[in-house]
């Protein structure tokens, strides 16, 4: 295995090992950085030969390079690559074989090994420090670095030991992204670098040799199917939101004589290993994959990416695109969206665990992601641009080819955001374009606002042009869903001049007409419950995480239906929730019903709360009244004199119909009696009487 002899130039290294004559443009600056011990900060575009950076440097430094990456498909890839040009490395990762493993602590012990790639997680397995000492560690290089930042778009919570690990080393850290916004930045800089600044370089974001388009889903199998068929022969990757659809879409391009696998996290390790391999070795192959796993293989010659669904983000969306053309020659990027998909990616941030300014920064980043595929001039320009990069127009995106066709949508968009306003920033999309079209739904009309001055002023479009509206206004970041109140959209500063008449609107035209009844996938609840939904489903998932239970254990997921639909207000009416017992609404009820209310609850005495939901909790009320009228006698200057909650309790269960009986329950002693007894007698007939 191949070790540079001292001194040994990077650049005649680069050509003896790797057989590249030249460097990419950013790579020496980097490597001499790396080389000289200073902690590095390198944010290059995918396929800009960041693994150079630390590979080269690896040769040259005495003792090893430890590698950290969240991606065991691509460490295997560049071990199997580095070993081919004679390179010692391995890899410690659980896809390993109990040989491989063994094979890699043999080469440490000998003192042979030169790079070790190692996943995030195994830094938190005992022994780890120990053994990268024994290896005489003397460089950590770090890849996906965006990866420790909780603004990432891929955060693994592993990466958070890596910090430690360079203090408890002593040995310089070099990080590697390629997409990184400002804010990920500095998280990247504060969690691997003390807060203190590594030398950074910033290369660039653009891959102009990739074409880049979106397309509104319009039969989106037979999208992917023709877009397949017209590379056929290619190596592509279709990217997919959830593991059936993988496995689907896969078969569907076998069946239609393609060389197609499916890669995803249900499959065994051995299967995905597989894909893996044949990836590498087969021209011509299609891999429909999972974006949470990714197909993290250091393939050059990929000629076309295909988003099935909409990513999440623009960071997730330049990963994603990124494995095509890393050789630099042309290759083609696709994106398809729809209304479903963003439902989907706005109920995946409802529905998670991070705080609610998390989730506020997660809407923003898909609206941003939406502003690209409702771009209206070229989308590399806003590509670049939300990177901080400044670029001219640039002849290789779809928009560039044909441009948009454009209207002005000042009015609806201003008649939109004054519907906004006049339900007090509290309604999603679905009820405002209700109240928009003159649609006197049961829910518009309870709430009055069939009779505000918006209604029906919107009646000129239909109510899937107003959705393309709507959407295209979220992706110029003029509305935002607010976590906090279960989606409902507000108005951002951004709209502001355009309500006051002070700045127009243009919208594409294309996407509006393109947006047509069709049938929609089977929604749980309706759009207006969904934010509600998600945000019900989130308290359940951290509730059953707290008591390492299933989600269905602490309710079903009908009973969280209802809940969002009926929206209980107090434990009585959440007592009538299908799926809510007496030991659950002790349990559970006053949390969800602090989900649905946005606030805490009142408190209730535990007598009351046992009776939430029946006819007894009513007449326990009456008594309650009743009683507070007599505190202080009936001419009010009384000693002052109660019951307690539980004497209420019984009293509302046994229901006594005369003094005789009601002098039988505990804690009425004769004052009492002589008190209230007559007045809970009445209250008892008269509950009895509406009962019937």
């Amino acid at each position: 295995m191949d070790t540079a002899p001292p001194h040994e130039d990077p650049q005649a290294l680069l050509a003896r090992v790797f057989g590249f004559d030249s460097f990419r443009p950013g790579q020496a600056e980097v490597i001499g950085a790396v080389m000289a011990g200073r902690n590095t900060l390198a944010i290059m575009p995918t396929g800009g030969g960041k693994s150079l950076c630390y590979q080269i440097p690896a040769l040259c430094l005495p003792g090893l390079t430890l590698v950290i990456s969240p991606l065991i498909a691509l460490m295997r890839d560049q071990v199997r690559a580095l070993r081919e040009a004679g390179v010692a490395a391995g890899a410690l990762t659980s896809g390993n074989t109990e040989e491989e493993t063994e094979d890699v602590f043999r080469a440490i012990d000998a003192g042979a090994l030169k790079l070790l790639y190692m996943a995030p997680e195994r830094l938190g397995t005992t022994g780890t420090i120990g053994l990268l000492r024994r290896a005489r560690c003397s460089l950590i290089a770090v890849d996906e670095a965006h990866c420790v930042s909780q603004w990432g778009h891929d955060f693994r919570p592993d990466y958070l030991r890596i910090g430690d690990l360079r203090r408890a080393l002593g040995v310089p850290l070099a990080a590697f992204t390629a997409t990184a916004d400002a804010e990920t930045r500095a998280e990247i800089v504060d969690r691997l670098f003390d807060s203190a600044p590594p030398e950074t370089f910033l290369r660039g974001f653009d891959r102009p040799n990739i074409r880049i388009s979106f397309a509104l889903k319009d039969r989106p199998r037979q999208q992917v199917m023709e877009f397949a068929a017209a590379r056929r022969g290619q190596s592509g990757i279709v990217y997919c939101a959830t593991r059936a659809r993988t496995e689907s879409l896969a078969r569907a391009l076998e069946e239609a004589g393609h060389n197609a696998r499916a890669y995803h996290g249900g499959m065994d390790a051995a299967e995905r290993r597989m894909v893996e391999e044949l990836f590498q070795r087969e021209d011509g192959l299609i891999v429909v994959a999972t974006v949470a796993f990714g197909m993290g293989v250091d393939k050059p010659d990929i000629r076309w990416v295909l988003q099935a669904d909409l990513p999440k983000s623009i960071e997730s969306y330049y990963q994603e695109i990124g494995r095509a053309g890393r050789d630099g020659a042309p290759a083609e990027a696709l994106t398809l969206y729809g209304p479903d998909d963003i439902r989907l990616r706005r109920a995946q941030v409802d529905e998670g665990l991070a705080p609610t300014e998390r989730k506020e920064a997660d809407h923003a980043r898909l609206n941003a992601l939406l502003g690209l595929a409702e771009a209206t001039s070229c989308r590399r320009q806003i590509l670049l641009g939300y990177f901080g990069e400044d670029s001219p127009p640039c002849g290789n995106c779809d928009l560039c080819t044909l441009p948009a066709r454009l209207f002005n949508a000042t009015t609806p968009v201003r008649k939109a955001l004054s519907a906004v306003l006049r339900t007090g920033e509290s309604f999603g999309a679905g009820h405002l374009i209700d109240i928009l079209t003159g649609t006197a739904t049961p829910k518009v009309r309870e709430r009055g606002h069939d009779r505000l001055p918006t209604f029906a002023v919107g009646k000129d479009l239909s109510k899937a042009r107003w959705q393309a509206v709507f959407r295209q206004m979220m992706g110029r970041d003029l509305l935002r869903p607010d976590p906090a109140r279960h989606g409902a959209l507000r108005m951002t500063d951004a709209a502001r001049p355009v309500l006051r008449g002070e700045s127009e609107v243009h919208l594409r035209e294309d996407t509006v007409k393109a947006e047509r009844a069709r049938p929609a996938v089977a929604a749980l609840v309706d759009d207006e419950d969904a934010p509600l939904l998600s945000a019900l489903k989130a308290k359940r998932r951290a509730l059953a995480e707290e008591a390492r239970v299933p989600a269905y254990v602490i309710f079903a997921d009908r009973t969280l239906i209802e809940m969002a639909q009926r929206r209980p207000e107090t434990m009585d009416e959440m007592a009538q929730i299908s799926g809510v017992g007496a030991a659950k609404l002790e349990r559970y009820g006053a949390l969800f019903l602090e989900v649905i209310a946005g606030a805490p609850t009142p408190a209730m005495h535990p007598a009351r709360r046992k009776l939430a939901g029946g006819a007894r909790a009513g007449l326990f009320d009456r008594l309650v009244e009743a009683q507070r009228g007599l505190e202080r006698g009936p001419d009010g200057a009384g000693k002052y004199m109660c019951c307690t909650q539980t004497t209420l309790a019984h009293i509302a269960e046994r229901r006594p119909a005369t003094l005789e009986a009601l002098s039988r329950v505990p804690g009425m002693g004769q004052a009492k009696l002589d008190r209230f007894g007559a007045a809970f007698l009445r209250e008892i007939t008269e509950a009895e009487g509406a009962e019937r």
